[in-house]
């Protein structure tokens, strides 16, 4: 529509309009504060449920027996033996005699030629060791473009012996420049001494190719074979029920293979972190390679005729090489548990929920004395009472905050005339007493105090009430239902002490009905039920607005607002109508008027 602007009447349209709308735009800025308000107090509703939620899960460990049966465990010698226990032990004293540690299989090579460098590649210096600890593998080369001009490029690997040497084709390697190829006759060594422009030196120990002429940027090195020296090797452990710790395929052994340029360093290292359960290292001291399984006791095959708990195959590992010894043993663990005379393959072991750890051989008796840990019991009592009585106080302070009228939710143009702090201060004022006096949340609350202080029916032991162990409801009113440790919680100790098992029931023992039920499952179920009524006024966060009153409420008032805002534009539109009409027809009077004083002229 085109709007005309008051050029026949002088008067600013616009502003006019404008002026016009705002009160037309009242209603609407009233439906923006209520949807602002409806969105603080579903935040709020959530952020309650969030609150209940995390104590629900806190609640849970409550009803675990782990929670009230905690034990202590002391030893009268820990530089001798220690020990630890499970809530499953049982309350004894243990005595531990004549105890010979575990050891582990050990196996220690024959002295290096004392040149060998461990860091160094293996067959760099291949002088050291016997030839037949050497295989030839075929390696495929993959073609290399060149990215540059240069006329050395490296494989992947070292040790070298043949190119092509499989195809029965020459020694040679083709390089294709701008679609015509080129041979290079192939030399191979350790050191490359001249190097003429139609051959390629490759260093055997480093696998560096030196091309006798410059090869230029896009040249293409053609896909090739060659032949590399490795190490294959395997070893074979046993786990403590004499099953072989490797593949099955591989006859329970474990595999390895090493090209010739790994160090012995790394091929040790890599031995160390695999599956075959052995530590591994060079001596530089002694020259000699150290190998330990790294589990104790005697480890060996249940159908070993000699009993080796390593078993070494391969030249490098034996004859070529190391000649590692392959009837190293370890010994089982060796004492007396109370009068009984027993072994065990480590030396931490658990028997009777209580895991003793062995720290040295030694004659005589140590004891070990297992009691409950009272104090972690009562600690962990505590820290729940704490946690309710955070949560019943942030839950109160929202039921029982005024809510201050006089501060709506502020529209976007009541904001823009705020600084950020005041607008702050403002919401902060605005968004108060959204959940005061709320039904849900304080029949939960009244709900919650119930359970802690309902007697607990069917109890087998002294305790059925919370006030028979010590804990009570604060006198200060002020407090709204806080609990409190009587004293200093010498009570609460003794009932732990006393009757474990009746302080363990009183919170989490189970029943069909609520009464038979122990204190802090009947708080699961109250917490459970409060939760879903405030998800059926609040929601989810991944809920749709349809699934929830507020949600609903929500929906209602954004259809509102998109219908009067539609209303508004029409509304916008008939005053610049009216006004138009008006400018028209200001301008024909004025036409009329000129025409007029012409004929009295």
């Amino acid at each position: 529509m085109v709007r005309v602007s008051g050029l026949a009447s002088g008067m600013d349209i616009d502003q006019i309009v404008s002026d016009l709308m705002k009160a037309e735009r009242m209603p609407i800025a009233k439906m923006k504060k209520q949807k602002q308000t409806l969105e603080w107090q579903r935040d709020d509703y959530r952020s309650m449920n969030l609150l209940l939620s995390d104590f629900n899960n806190l609640a849970f460990n409550m009803t675990l027996q782990s929670s009230y049966s905690s034990k202590t465990v002391s030893s009268a010698d820990e530089t001798k033996v220690k020990a630890a226990a499970t809530s499953s032990a049982g309350n004894a004293s243990y005595t531990l005699s004549n105890v010979t540690m575990a050891t582990a299989a050990q196996t220690i090579s024959t002295s290096i030629d004392s040149s060998m460098d461990p860091t160094k590649s293996l067959w760099s210096q291949r002088g050291s060791m016997d030839s037949s600890v050497w295989t030839e593998k075929t390696v495929e080369q993959a073609a290399i473009t060149l990215s540059a001009d240069t006329s050395t490029v490296k494989l992947a690997k070292g040790a070298v012996s043949a190119v092509n040497q499989n195809t029965g084709t020459l020694n040679s390697i083709s390089v294709t420049t701008d679609g015509t190829s080129k041979a290079y006759t192939v030399r191979i060594g350790t050191a490359a001494g001249t190097i003429n422009s139609n051959e390629v030196f490759i260093n055997e120990d480093t696998g560096e190719m030196t091309f006798g002429t410059t090869l230029t940027s896009g040249s293409t090195i053609e896909a090739f074979s060659y032949q590399q020296n490795v190490l294959n090797f395997s070893m074979t452990t046993y786990d403590s029920t004499g099953k072989a710790t490797g593949n099955i395929q591989d006859g329970g052994s474990t595999p390895f293979e090493f090209d010739g340029s790994t160090s012995l360093n790394t091929l040790l290292t890599q031995i160390s972190n695999s599956k075959v359960g052995i530590s591994a290292f060079f001596d530089e001291g002694t020259n000699k390679v150290v190998m330990t399984r790294k589990d104790t006791g005697n480890l060996s095959s249940v159908d070993s005729p000699d009993g080796s708990n390593m078993v070494f195959s391969g030249a490098f590992l034996t004859t070529g090489f190391l000649q590692l010894a392959g009837n190293a043993k370890g010994t089982d663990a060796k004492f007396t548990l109370n009068g009984l005379e027993t072994t065990r393959k480590s030396n931490t072991f658990t028997t009777g929920g209580v895991t003793y750890t062995l720290q040295n051989n030694f004659t005589g008796d140590v004891r070990v004395n297992v009691s409950n840990d009272t104090q972690k019991v009562f600690d962990t009592i505590k820290d729940f009472v704490t946690k309710y009585n955070e949560l019943i106080e942030k839950i109160n302070g929202k039921i029982t905050e005024e809510r201050d009228r006089n501060y709506q939710p502020l529209t976007d143009q009541e904001r823009e005339k705020l600084t950020d702090k005041q607008a702050e201060q403002w919401d902060d004022k605005a968004k108060s007493g959204l959940l005061k006096g709320d039904t849900i949340l304080s029949s939960g609350l009244n709900q919650m105090r119930s359970n802690w202080y309902a007697s607990v029916s069917g109890v087998s032991g002294a305790f059925s009430q919370l006030t028979d162990i010590g804990i009570s409801t604060s006198a200060n009113y002020s407090d709204r239902g806080k609990l409190v440790i009587e004293g200093d919680g010498t009570k609460l100790k003794e009932a732990i002490e006393k009757d474990p098992q009746s302080v363990m029931d009183l919170f989490m023992k189970s029943g069909s009905t609520t009464s038979e039920k122990g204190i802090v499952r009947r708080l699961r179920d109250t917490i459970t039920q409060t939760v879903s009524k405030v998800e059926q006024r609040a929601g989810r966060s991944t809920w749709t607005s349809e699934q929830f009153l507020l949600g609903r409420n929500l929906k209602s008032v954004n259809s509102q607002i998109t219908s009067f805002e539609s209303r508004l534009t029409q509304v916008e539109d008939r005053y610049y109508r009216q006004f138009t009409a008006m400018e028209k027809a200001i301008q024909n009077a004025n036409a009329q008027s000129a025409q007029l004083s012409q004929y009295f002229s």
